[in-house]
């Protein structure tokens, strides 16, 4: 189960990978960048038919822009608002915000939290589990004795703020979670499918295993108390979170319902959300899945569509044969969009909350020095150059490969049917290198080029063959306007080299143009531009294919990151370590 399920006991978890299991089982150390925070506050109540999953699939489409991308988000929101959103649509809110780009989403211990912990270990104690001896009402009383909560003046690297009033359910894709339309939209298309997913660790308790059941029943109501079945033309696949989710939705007779309606049951477990087992997309097949990823090739076939929705959306679309909903959720007849903001949302302040608030802003309005204040000029400024260790190269220089979309995620780098398989040779890895995001790469990208996409690369899960299958194509650098945090660590861990050069992607867009502008859809390309990076002045020169040439300042490779990949990656470097 994701590690970001944690955040609703606003408690904080981080993937953990193999290389870096390895290096704490050695060493019992690890390192961690603490993010940047960001405030996402909700207003209003949440609407009857609306579920977590509509709130998270709209957020990752109202704020798609890298406005949290490796952020740690703490979600706030009144009493009345809070109280409207379950645990389970909080647990489906802090499941996704991986897919949004963030780091982590915490959600305060508050009483409908508390509340719900209490029943869980009073569930635990009935059944004599053997997690009673960790989760406990002793342990629960140390816990809110003394509760985790952020300090007043807290301060937050962004804000934002969204009006659950105004969002409705909402369906993403195709083939992407920032891809986001009222539900609404899309019946009006009348899209037909040809498999639904009621299956993984975001949506498949025994609450949405209840609304899918639910959305049968009331077909069931409306024909004479007779079972709907599931189109003809639709498999419909149902596995719970866990094998306890599964026998307490058996035991509530929700189990029952979807198998009566023709669900087929697969083993608990991730199955087709990471592309494994029966039931995967074939070309040219539409799914619609209550999991959290429906990335380009993820659950099946590059040549597929996939949209994410919620469980009472996908049990609809499954019994219609068409993306549809259950009828559930009522417009508001002056409904004008959703409602949603960035900055400080308003709230009415004290004299002394104002007056600190005031002081605060003064400070750093000083700190920043007087109005106008130039620096000085580059050519003024005594150069400061970044230690080389021995044998690093103090440059690095290549031919550039562009792939110019934003968000290219860790499935289109490496497809999940070869994830876990362990005996995939580095022929292959290489061969099948960025084939979810274009077939093409493997005959366009050459051994040595340098490797330029655009924002948000590595966006997705841990996977660290997204790395190493980009090492093995013979590409050792990647210059990105921006990375997935994730996606860094894994690649210093692997020695796999990153630079974030927000000017040259910009550049290459102003001449080539993105991939939606080009009526050939070039998604890979050879702009005959050469990039030098100069390591010891921290710089890039750029050759552009008609000669010109210009340069970038860019981050300092410090020593002890030269160190690791000079090594090899962390494992070496552990390995090297603990001999000497």
């Amino acid at each position: 189960m994701y590690d970001t399920i944690y955040k609703i006991n606003s408690s904080q978890g981080t993937p953990v990978v193999r290389t870096d299991a390895a290096a704490i089982w050695s060493t019992t150390k690890t390192w961690w960048l603490i993010p940047p925070v960001a405030n996402v506050h909700f207003q209003g109540r949440l609407q009857d038919g609306v579920q977590g999953k509509d709130i998270i699939v709209a957020l990752c489409a109202l704020f798609g822009n890298d406005e949290v991308l490796n952020h740690a988000i703490e979600f706030t929101g009144s009493e009345e608002t809070m109280r409207s959103l379950s645990i389970d649509d909080r647990l489906t809110i802090a499941n996704m915000t991986t897919e949004w780009g963030a780091l982590s989403g915490l959600f305060p211990i508050d009483g409908l939290l508390q509340s719900w912990l209490r029943a869980k270990a009073t569930e635990y104690a009935l059944y004599k589990s053997s997690a009673a001896s960790r989760f406990n009402h002793q342990r629960l009383d140390k816990l809110f004795a003394n509760p985790m909560s952020a300090d007043k003046d807290a301060k937050y690297a962004k804000h934002l703020t969204l009006n659950l009033d105004t969002v409705p359910n909402f369906v993403s894709g195709p083939n992407s979670v920032k891809i986001a339309t009222p539900l609404a939209e899309l019946q009006a298309q009348n899209i037909p499918i040809q498999r639904a997913y009621l299956v993984s660790c975001t949506n498949s308790r025994r609450s949405d295993i209840r609304a899918a059941a639910n959305v049968i029943r009331d077909k069931a109501a409306t024909n004479a108390g007779v079972i709907p079945r599931i189109a003809d033309h639709v498999k419909f696949y149902i596995a719970a979170a866990s094998l306890q989710e599964q026998r307490a939705a058996e035991e509530q007779g929700d189990w029952q319902v979807l198998l009566d309606a023709g669900a087929e049951a697969l083993v608990s477990g991730c199955g087709p959300c990471i592309g494994l087992g029966r039931g995967l997309l074939e070309p040219g097949m539409t799914g619609i899945s209550a999991s959290n990823r429906n990335f380009k090739g993820r659950m099946g076939s590059p040549d597929a569509n996939a949209f994410l929705a919620s469980p009472a959306v996908v049990t609809a679309s499954a019994l219609a044969g068409r993306i549809t909903g259950p009828g559930w959720y009522s417009q508001p007849a002056d409904w004008a969009g959703v409602e949603y903001s960035k900055g400080e949302p308003f709230s009415e302040k004290s004299v002394d909350e104002t007056l600190g608030a005031l002081i605060s802003k003064l400070d750093s309005i000083i700190d920043a020095g007087p109005a106008g204040q130039v620096e000085e000029a580059d050519s003024d400024k005594k150069e400061q150059l970044t230690e080389i260790l021995p044998g690093f190269p103090e440059k690095i220089s290549g031919q550039i490969t562009f792939c110019s979309s934003d968000n290219i995620n860790t499935d289109a780098v490496y497809p999940g049917k070869y994830t876990y398989q362990d005996d995939v040779s580095l022929e292959k890895m290489a061969e099948v290198c960025m084939s979810n995001y274009d077939p093409a790469f493997n005959s366009t990208a050459k051994s040595g080029d340098i490797l330029v996409t655009g924002f948000g690369f590595g966006c997705g899960s841990s996977r660290e063959q997204a790395a190493t299958s980009i090492l093995a194509k013979g590409i050792n650098l990647i210059v990105s306007g921006s990375f997935s945090a994730t996606y860094s660590r894994n690649s210093i861990n692997n020695a796999l080299m990153l630079l974030e050069v927000p000017r040259l992607v910009t550049r290459l867009r102003e001449v080539f143009g993105a991939p939606e502008d080009s009526k050939e859809q070039v998604l890979t390309r050879r702009t005959g531009w050469k990039l030098e990076w100069d390591v010891r002045r921290s710089k890039v020169n750029v050759t552009e294919a008609d000669g010109t040439t210009w340069s970038e300042s860019v981050g300092e490779l410090p020593p002890n990151v030269q160190e690791v990949i000079a090594a090899g990656g962390l494992e070496k470097w552990v390995k090297s370590e603990i001999e000497n």
